[in-house]
């Protein structure tokens, strides 16, 4: 087995390397970067106008915790917590020294169903998020009457590359396996695949909701495999019941 990692920075680093320590192969080629927002700066004071924060994803943490500490504030303890899956969930709670409520299973859909978010009418909800992505979040608490606000933490920029040189080294390093995170990302590397699509296409696809599988599958991927969560421990034990 050879794994091609795409998830970017760190993350996608560390993966590779637990990848490594369970003696499978992998390459690492991030599909884009992550830029913190630099509007962050003067956004902690804002934070304690909410009743409740929702954190879609790690990025969006660590770059609203590098604002304020820049800044001296600090998160509020009077505002209730959610996260979109259990790591960006330990890392939120980490950092506001909270405890973050998030589904068994990462996934707008599943974050929704969850019972304390059900009842929100007229309370304050901030979604902290990239530059764009989970508007099923903001649109069915809009409609349960919440007063509802994103705030754009970072921007994904995209790494283009060129198709022909990647292919002919993932195919002479043997890759049969793929790790991508997001809809976006997968849409990217679609994109950027040209005449290689049929060969992406074959390879066995990890994915971390029910939402990418679906999507995926619409790409016209046959072998999609749901490790329910974007944490990297999750994925490992998802390729390792595979393997």
């Amino acid at each position: 087995m050879m794994v091609l990692v795409t998830r970017p920075g760190k993350q996608g680093w560390k993966l590779c390397q637990l990848l490594t320590q369970h003696n499978i192969a992998s390459i690492h080629h991030p599909l884009i970067s992550i830029q913190s927002e630099p509007s962050l700066s003067d956004f902690g004071s804002e934070l304690y106008e909410f009743d409740i924060i929702i954190a879609i994803s790690q990025h969006a943490v660590i770059c609203v915790q590098e604002a304020l500490i820049n800044s001296s504030f600090v998160w509020p303890k009077s505002a209730v917590y959610f996260a979109i899956g259990e790591k960006t969930a330990k890392i939120l709670s980490r950092v506001t020294q909270k405890k973050v409520y998030h589904p068994s299973q990462s996934g707008s859909e599943n974050l929704l169903a969850m019972p304390k978010l059900r009842n929100v009418e007229k309370k304050r909800i901030l979604i902290l998020r990239g530059n764009s992505g989970r508007e099923l979040i903001f649109d069915t608490l809009f409609r349960r009457q919440a007063i509802v606000r994103y705030q754009q933490t970072y921007r994904r920029a995209l790494i283009p590359f060129n198709s022909h040189t990647q292919i002919l080294h993932w195919k002479n390093n043997n890759v049969d396996t793929l790790v991508v995170t997001s809809i976006g990302q997968l849409q990217f590397l679609l994109s950027q695949m040209k005449s290689y699509r049929i060969w992406l296409q074959d390879l066995v696809l990890f994915v971390p909701s029910v939402r990418i599988v679906v999507e995926a599958e619409k790409m016209g991927f046959t072998r999609v495999i749901n490790s329910s969560s974007a944490s990297n421990l999750k994925i490992i034990e998802a390729i390792q019941m595979y393997k």
